[in-house]
């Protein structure tokens, strides 16, 4: 077990209850040989556990699967909260389930941490206890999304919501790493979103950093990106500052959401509807199969000196899996390190 995967997981973020995570983590476990840290308050977590978690005091709680992994319960008697504020949650949440996961990577007890909860809170604790690298300014929330082609990862979605030049290009440099070292993707190409692919359109920081970005050879920059573009798989890292990547990914799912919406009223509303839908099931299986959001679920805080993945906060167990996957990802292709290196080698 010294080798095996080792993943600290908030088992109270998430609309749905830990019931969530303890069953995407056992569904994991089950498959593959790894340690699992599930922390939460034990008198909570007891409805869900398939073990005895009776005694708060007796803490560490550990249960061993058949194949060798391990479930490890820890205590964890504070819960950060949706309102909660990022720096009330700093200072006053230092016993809760998020803390003490992120606290785990940073004391090496844990390779990666995954949590479905407050999203600022979740960064502002990462910026605190992980630190960033040297030559990072802000951690990027980055995240994988399906095109016509192939996966493209698109950062930041919403940790800056201002971005000057610089973090732009720190931005595009941690994302082509990704793609290198998660998704295989060799010398990836890099785009910045823009409402134009003029090298006149765009605010004076887009300009600056496509200026920056076109003359670094480490870089396989191709310019400009439309919104229009990034669904047909132009590009494999989109980076946009925060405020533009957060709406226009909820509007990509929003749209998403109506497609599935509309079909299903349009197969149900009229005999000849029903009749075509029987026909399209086959299709629509593999449409499903292939842009199932579920598949996507996990977003990565880039920049952190140790993996942190967020799951969306209405994850079901199979969208909570994918996040722990994600994680695991993480950790085996080693992000964190070659980010370092990179910024090392190729500093800005």
């Amino acid at each position: 077990m010294t080798d095996s995967i080792r993943l600290a997981v908030d088992a109270m973020g998430g609309d749905l209850g830990p019931r969530v995570a303890l069953n995407a983590a056992y569904s994991l476990a089950n498959d593959r040989a790894l340690e699992c840290q599930l922390y939460g308050p034990f008198d909570v977590l007891a409805e869900f556990a398939p073990i005895s978690l009776s005694d708060s005091n007796e803490t560490p709680c550990v249960h061993e699967l058949d194949n060798g992994s391990r479930m490890v319960y820890h205590h964890a008697p504070e819960v950060v909260t949706m309102e909660d504020r990022p720096s009330q949650a700093l200072r006053h949440k230092q016993q809760s389930s998020m803390w003490l996961a992120v606290d785990a990577v940073r004391a090496g007890a844990a390779d990666a941490a995954i949590s479905a909860g407050n999203t600022g809170a979740l960064m502002a604790m990462g910026r605190h206890l992980l630190k960033t690298f040297v030559g990072i300014d802000r951690p990027a929330i980055a995240k994988s999304i399906p095109t016509a082609k192939a996966d493209c990862l698109m950062l930041d979605l919403g940790a800056s919501v201002k971005c000057d030049s610089e973090h732009l290009i720190q931005n595009a440099l941690m994302g082509s790493v990704f793609m290198e070292s998660v998704a295989g993707v060799e010398n990836p190409r890099v785009a910045l979103l823009n409402i134009g692919s003029e090298e006149i359109k765009g605010n004076e920081q887009i300009r600056l950093a496509a200026a920056n970005l076109q003359a670094n050879e480490a870089l396989n920059f191709i310019g400009y990106i439309e919104g229009d573009q990034i669904y047909r798989g132009d590009a494999d890292v989109v980076v946009c500052d925060g405020f533009v990547g957060n709406v226009a990914l909820k509007v990509s799912e929003g749209v998403a959401q109506l497609m599935v919406q509309e079909m299903r009223e349009a197969f149900v509303s009229s005999w000849y509807g029903r009749i075509v839908g029987r026909f399209a099931r086959p299709l629509l299986r593999k449409w499903r199969r292939q842009f199932d959001p579920d598949r996507y679920n996990g977003a990565s805080f880039l920049g952190l000196q140790g993996p942190v993945i967020k799951s969306h906060g209405a994850a079901d167990e199979l969208a909570f899996r994918s996040a722990l996957e994600l994680a695991c990802e993480q950790v085996n292709s080693q992000v964190a390190g070659r980010i370092y290196r990179r910024f090392e080698q190729e500093p800005f």
